[in-house]
């Protein structure tokens, strides 16, 4: 039986919460559980709103879905949520311009299945080490793998926030897949920018393997970004799948 917990906070500069998460330890359609956090761009409530329907809708689709191959039940959701948020963009000046990231994971038994568009990330840590599995969809990921920029550089860069593909951003949106095989003491970790933007990742591990509990785990993960200047939004779910 998987454990979860979830936390978003505001952190310290934004006067609005952009982030949403969603988590259900119960069957979602013919998911055995879902879990996603988005992470909503745009001017005054559009990008909270972005994030939110884009949640909602994800969450309508998967219970709907008549699709048995559990990526193309994650793409086929993933997909109705940007074409609803096109629509209402162009249907209000107000929401012109919005998007967001979205995570989607689900897990069964040591099978975990993710679906990832924008910066947000998912993690698998243990005591020993800490994987990204997600791959962020911004420049300086980008200048990065082409071996334009080093990692230090790319944590500071002043464009480090501009993605290159989200939720809304186009008509059409292409989503990244990935299934990891996990191993007893694996923890799962999903979270919005404002984590890692004020944390490198080896400091993510060692609050992960320090604390006593999964409250703990994510409760000093937020406080640790706030303290590091808490620039954005901070968004955690944490999964002991194997518990």
């Amino acid at each position: 039986m998987l454990k979860t917990f979830s936390i978003t906070d505001i952190g310290k500069k934004r006067k609005l919460n952009q982030d949403f998460v969603y988590t259900s330890e119960q069957p979602v359609g013919s998911l055995p559980n879902l879990f996603i956090v988005a992470d909503g761009m745009g001017g005054h409530n559009a990008g909270d709103y972005a994030s939110k329907v884009t949640v909602e809708t994800i969450v309508e689709k998967i219970t709907v879905s008549t699709e048995t191959e559990r990526t193309h039940i994650l793409e086929e959701a993933i997909v109705a949520a940007n074409t609803l948020i096109r629509t209402k963009a162009r249907e209000s000046a107000d929401l012109e311009g919005m998007g967001t990231t979205v995570v989607v994971a689900t897990c069964e038994g040591n099978r975990l299945c993710v679906a990832n568009v924008g910066d947000s990330r998912l993690y698998v840590a243990n005591r020993k080490a800490i994987r990204q599995i997600t791959k962020d969809h911004s420049w300086v990921a980008e200048m990065v793998r082409r071996g334009g920029l080093g990692k230090e550089e790319a944590r500071n860069h002043p464009d480090r926030n501009i993605i290159t593909r989200a939720i809304g951003a186009d008509d059409t949106v292409k989503v990244d897949f990935f299934t990891v095989q996990l191993k007893e003491g694996d923890l799962i970790l999903m979270c919005t920018d404002g984590l890692t933007n004020m944390l490198e990742d080896e400091e993510i591990r060692m609050i992960l393997d320090g604390a006593r509990d999964m409250v703990e785990k994510a409760e000093e993960l937020v406080a640790a970004a706030n303290e590091r200047g808490g620039r954005d939004n901070i968004s955690v779910i944490l999964i002991d799948p194997l518990a």
